[in-house]
């Protein structure tokens, strides 16, 4: 949508207050919108909608009276009590980060009471805070999405307590990288918000990573007005408003040679009163070159209409662009503030400045700053840059605002302006804003450092691209590594960082040579074993892998020859947990490794938690994956639990809250809370998806979600999933370890009937794990489904494969893997051999917290005892069995256990999942009987069945009920009275 031009009344050299509000011209139905927004936003919060804030857009081009609108969206904003937020980006300010972002919000929350200001900031407090100006950095970098998190959960509280409100941004061209992605974020949920967001911006100027806004103007294109200039009987009214008697013809060329734009009309009219030409016909020939010279506003320009003092503080006015302290420009422009005072009254007079003589300055219009910034001469204005880093880091502001004028300056190989660049790094980085931490150091590199800093350099701005640009990391850190004078513990951290990388760009071969090789210069001590560990966890991690069990033999070696309990040593024995539950061995000896890495009360020591430089993420990954195979489920859930809150505190919202989501839904999946599970993996994979197809964590989280599905009886649901994300062969370098990729995808085509594919696939599987001496049964559970598939055809070898799979999980001792494995292998039997395997399977499963795997257990088990015509322990079993899948949230599981009661002729039971109504008649019975005073064996003899069977009705009793043994009788209705002889 366009408009035609706008126009205000130039006030003209006048001392005294501030000009009236601007008249505008032809902007009829840009008002009577902005009119019907606020009329709107007003009701629809008054009402309590949902769907309350909306967008207006305005672009246009320089002077066509965008500043204008806003300031008439200001006006009737005020008058109707709404609260106003409003913030000028300065082509001056793009390299300064979350410059605009306090201009609009860090006075209403300096504004707001503390406590209020602190429920506004919630938990965000340490993440957003810095960004905001509020809360000095922690020191710590921060991850910019998290950061955005941070700002939107403000913004929001800040819009309930201050609703409804009116946010206007103009100049957006000039927006600063960081509150650009913001606000972009920011406009597509303001319906959502009690808020009206007005944002105006010059046509074609858009920064080019501006994606996101240009996508949202497209879908708002009914709220989008473009600018035009004026027409000619609109710039007649604009003339006649300052020359009253001005005749047609001068009026119709003041529009000629303006193109109707209401700045250089204003302007114009301005040169015409400065000239005392009349306004008629005979003086239109000096129209044209009056119009140059005020378009032109160059040095000379500026010198004939003001003193040079006052052009001088103009000038470092321009160079600081917006909120202008006074104090600040009187010292770069080097002036008392006498001289100072003067210079400001002249510039407010020539409507050049607006604002308080104490400050903060703005310039009218971005134009004039413009205009003032160009005609400082290139020499003159590199020195007063220089001057103003100075002057800004001398009134005590921090170098985040003085280090994009070190940018501006000549390179001289000053190290102070190196070591200024390094330390404004650090802030940005700590206020969440890595490329502008990337400007500095590259500016620092071109200064050039000092030659033994120089390496130094090379490494920190490989660890400020990180986030950004793992490509430019991944040649830095290379450089870093090959050039002089890199300290060796910063080389080790630089080996170590850049194994990091490489390892997750899948890459892993050359993180395990890089790691090796380094590991080798060194002599032995905690640098070496860092690094000896990091090599062994990249290899562990490999898809393939050309000796496993010689590497296996170095890793435990390794582990056993640290006697001390230094972080590093602690983390070889970590590693060597792991392994040891890849390749299936005792849990016992596992945990006893553990035990010896975790303090006291198994919580992760200092320096090798979650947020830790050190280490990174891996080795608490690694820890928390051990204790999930070996049935320490509440630790690796606690563990995640932790990693999750860390990363929080932390802002690191992006790829480590994604792995964080990731092992905290394989731990649900495998402790059977399939529901909940889904959602986490789902959060999982939708950071994986933000960050970049391919990565690992999108195919783990892609491979635990399908097989969750899959339990969930959502067959079709996890194929297409598959198909999707392309989960098939060949696999991710990667996809190996969380848990084994192949396995998952023979699971699937199992569940889709494709037998042949599937022992194709087990096949495989069994040639790779069996080489590198991992026989984990519950992280690659490929043998039991493989004896599945092979039964039809082959019966004699899948029983064959069946018990050497429960050989090998009895071998590991641990329950929910020695349960499963005999529920596969009764899979592959009939008849009373199947039901034995069940019934010890289930007892296993029972002491395990693998919920899930029980409730299949408990179902198999009724259908093998129903078909051998034992109804009566069938329809126990069964009804167990699918109420445990009710917890499950298992539907398919929930349907199979139905669908077995009615192929018997037993009507199931109406599944509830908790309270006195959701008790089967055994178990009502039981717990009569157990109110009554008796105990398990004394019921179980009573009732001829045995104990191990009651003391399962016991405890469905107590699930169920929500309740203790104390209040088991009042929970029931009962008085402890003796039942009835059934």
């Amino acid at each position: 949508m366009t408009e035609q031009g706008s126009g205000f009344v130039p006030g003209g050299e006048r001392p005294g207050p501030e000009p009236a509000q601007p008249r505008l011209y032809e902007r009829e139905s840009a008002l009577q919108s902005v009119r019907q927004a606020l009329d709107t936003l007003r009701v629809r919060y008054e009402a309590g909608g949902v769907q309350l804030g909306s967008v207006l857009l305005y672009s246009g081009k320089a002077g066509m009276g965008k500043t204008s609108i806003l300031q008439q969206i200001r006006t009737l904003a005020g008058r109707e009590g709404l609260t106003v937020l409003s913030g000028r980006a300065g082509e001056q300010r793009t390299n300064e980060p979350f410059h605009l972002l306090r201009q609009l919000l860090l006075g209403e929350l300096l504004a707001l009471p503390a406590e209020q200001r602190a429920e506004v900031l919630g938990d965000w407090r340490n993440v957003a805070g810095p960004a905001l100006g509020l809360v000095p950095p922690s020191g710590e970098d921060l991850d910019p999405q998290s950061v955005r998190r941070g700002l939107d959960f403000v913004m929001t509280q800040l819009a309930v307590v201050r609703a409804p409100l009116v946010m206007l941004v103009d100049d957006f061209q000039w927006a600063d990288q960081e509150s650009l992605v913001w606000l972009e974020e920011l406009a597509v949920r303001c319906p959502e918000l009690p808020m009206l967001l007005a944002i105006a911006w010059r046509s074609g100027e858009l920064p080019e990573q501006a994606h996101g806004f240009r996508r949202l103007v497209a879908a708002n294109s009914h709220h989008h007005l473009e600018f035009q200039g004026l027409t000619p009987p609109g710039t007649t009214l604009l003339v006649r408003a300052v020359f009253p008697e001005a005749e047609d013809s001068f009026n119709r060329q003041v529009w000629a040679v303006t193109d109707g734009n209401p700045f250089l009309v204003n302007a114009l009219l301005n040169k015409v009163r400065e000239s005392g030409i009349e306004p008629v016909h005979d003086n239109v020939p000096l129209l044209h070159d009056l119009a140059a010279e005020a378009v032109g506003m160059d040095r000379e320009y500026w010198l004939r209409k003001l003193t040079t003092n006052t052009v001088n503080f103009a000038q470092a006015a321009a160079m600081l662009g917006t909120e202008i302290q006074p104090r600040l420009a009187t010292r770069i422009a080097g002036m008392t503030p006498t001289q100072a005072a003067d210079a400001i009254a002249e510039l407010r007079r020539h409507q050049v400045l607006t604002g308080p003589a104490e400050g903060p300055l703005e310039f009218v219009h971005p134009l004039l700053a413009t205009s003032l910034y160009k005609s400082i001469r290139p020499g003159t204005r590199t020195a007063m840059h220089g001057k103003a880093a100075v002057e800004l880091e001398n009134a005590g502001r921090p170098l985040v605002e003085s280090s994009r004028h070190l940018l501006e300056t000549h390179t001289d190989a000053d190290p102070e302006v190196v070591a200024k660049l390094r330390r404004a790094a650090r802030e940005h980085l700590a206020v969440g804003a890595p490329e502008a931490a990337v400007r500095c150091l590259d500016r620092a590199l071109a200064e050039p450092p000092e030659d033994q800093d120089l390496a130094q350099v090379i490494y920190e701005l490989a660890c400020a691209t990180l986030l950004t640009d793992p490509l430019a990391t991944v040649n830095q850190l290379r450089l870093a590594l090959t050039t002089p004078g890199l300290p060796d513990d910063v080389r080790v951290d630089a080996t170590f960082r850049l194994s990091e990388v490489l390892a997750h760009s899948g890459q892993l071969g050359e993180a395990t040579e890089l790691t090796l090789a380094e590991a080798e210069r060194l002599e032995p001590g905690p640098a070496r074993v860092r690094l000896e560990v990091a090599h062994f966890i990249w290899a562990a991690f490999q898809r393939d892998e050309a000796d496993g069990p010689g590497r296996s033999v170095r890793l435990a070696d390794l582990a056993t020859g640290q006697c001390g309990n230094d972080i590093n040593a602690r983390a070889a024995r970590a590693l060597r947990a792991w392994d040891l539950t890849l390749q299936g061995g005792s849990a016992v000896a596992v945990q006893a490794l553990l035990d010896s890495v975790l303090d006291e009360v198994g919580g992760l020591p200092e320096g090798l938690d979650w947020t830790t430089s050190q280490w990174g993420l891996e080795l608490p990954g690694i820890i928390g994956l051990t204790h999930i195979y070996t049935d320490r489920l509440d630790r690796a859930e606690q563990l995640f639990e932790e990693a999750g809150w860390a990363f929080r505190v932390n802002g690191w919202e992006g790829g480590h809250m994604g792995f964080a989501y990731f092992l905290m839904g394989l731990a649900k999946f495998r402790r059977g809370a399939l529901a909940e599970a889904e959602v986490d993996l789902r959060n999982a994979l939708g950071i994986a998806r933000r960050l970049g197809a391919g990565l690992p964590l999108q195919w783990d989280a892609v491979g635990v979600l399908a097989d969750t599905l899959l339990a969930r009886g959502r067959v079709e649901d996890a194929w297409k999933l598959a198909a999707d994300y392309s989960f098939a062969p060949p696999y991710h370098p990667t996809a190996m370890v969380l848990p084994d990729a192949a396995t998952l995808y023979g699971k699937l085509l199992l569940a889709q009937g494709d037998r042949d594919g599937a022992v194709r696939v087990f096949v495989g599987v069994r040639e790779q794990l069996s080489a590198r001496g991992w026989h984990n049964t519950i992280w690659a559970p490929w043998a039991g489904h493989l004896a599945q598939a092979l039964l039809p055809d082959r019966p004699d070898q899948a029983r064959e494969l069946a018990a050497w799979n429960v050989q090998r999980a009895r071998a590991s001792g641990v329950g929910s893997a020695i349960g499963s494995a005999l529920r596969m292998q009764a899979a592959v039997l009939e008849g009373q051999p199947a039901v034995e395997l069940l019934t010890e399977a289930v007892a296993v499963l029972g002491t395990s917290p693998a919920g899930y795997e029980h409730a299949c257990a408990l179902v198999d088990l009724g259908t093998a005892l129903r078909r051998l015509g034992r109804l009566a322990e069938a329809t126990e079993e069964l009804h167990q069995g699918m109420e445990l899948a009710v917890l499950c949230n298992a539907d398919g599981l929930v349907g199979r256990a139905r669908r077995e009661l009615n192929a018997s002729g037993l009507r199931p039971s109406r599944l509830r999942s908790t309270g006195r109504d959701a008790l089967s008649r055994a178990e009502w019975r039981v717990a009569e009987l157990t109110v009554a005073g008796h105990g398990p064996a004394e019921i179980a003899a009573r009732l001829d069945v045995p104990e191990s069977l009651i003391h399962r009705r016991i405890a469905a009793v107590y699930r169920k009920t929500g309740s203790s043994p104390e209040g088991l009788a009042a929970a029931l209705g009962l008085r402890g009275e003796e039942p009835d002889t059934p």
